[in-house]
């Protein structure tokens, strides 16, 4: 049987991305990246890793090599001390090592700008495109990580039992003009106010609106 989503109204969910434009009028990553490919490097780094361990790796990294260039002139050998301290280190250091080959031979070194090239990058899934996309040329893509898959359904913004069907979801329910910050305001939701162990309803400012409401 398939699960039963209960869903805001078109007018709710224009409230809920309302609220969250009062509450945060400009969002950004946390990652630290200081170019397209910088933040690439970052959101493949990051996958199963918090953004704050990820930061404190890449800055020491990038002070060395921030290029496609200088990371596979490191090798994978090279690149693993800077990186070791993040979860899932060895198969990332292959992941980035490749898509800078990749880069370099198939785009001159440039990150592309759209998601199916972006997706045949090494370690890059739909997820990364999309964050890529939204992060460094504000297009408006909805990044489902595991943040947005538990608190959008819970929420009503969207319906879904995978990260694809939540992303068609949202990307079909919320207005176009929220879709370049709507990712931002989401995943911050999903880490400090509607967290997974004990949510912070009492004090959320959608509470009234929730679907589930604890």
């Amino acid at each position: 049987m398939s699960e039963k989503f209960t869903l805001l109204s078109k007018e709710s969910v224009i409230e809920v991305m309302e609220r969250f434009k009062a509450h945060n009028p400009k969002p950004e990553s946390e990652l630290v990246w200081t170019s397209p490919f910088t933040l690439l490097v970052s959101v493949v780094l990051s996958a199963q890793a918090t953004d704050k361990s990820v930061n404190i790796a890449t800055e020491k990294l990038y002070a060395v090599a921030d290029t496609p260039q200088k990371i596979l002139a490191l090798g994978e050998e090279g690149l693993i001390p800077y990186i070791k301290s993040i979860g899932l280190y060895k198969s990332k250091a292959k992941h980035v090592i490749g898509l800078c080959k990749k880069l370099i031979d198939d785009f001159d070194g440039v990150v592309p700008q759209t998601r199916d090239s972006l997706m045949s990058l090494p370690g890059v899934g739909r997820k990364t495109a999309n964050v890529v996309l939204n992060v460094v040329w504000h297009k408006p893509t909805m990044p489902v990580d595991t943040h947005l898959m538990r608190i959008c359904p819970k929420i009503g913004l969207a319906e879904g039992t995978n990260p694809l069907e939540v992303e068609k979801s949202l990307v079909e329910r919320i207005p176009l003009e929220y879709m370049e910050h709507a990712h931002h305001w989401l995943i911050l939701h999903g880490r400090y106010i509607c967290t997974a162990r004990k949510p912070l309803c009492d004090s959320c400012f959608l509470a009234d609106i929730c679907k589930h409401n604890g």
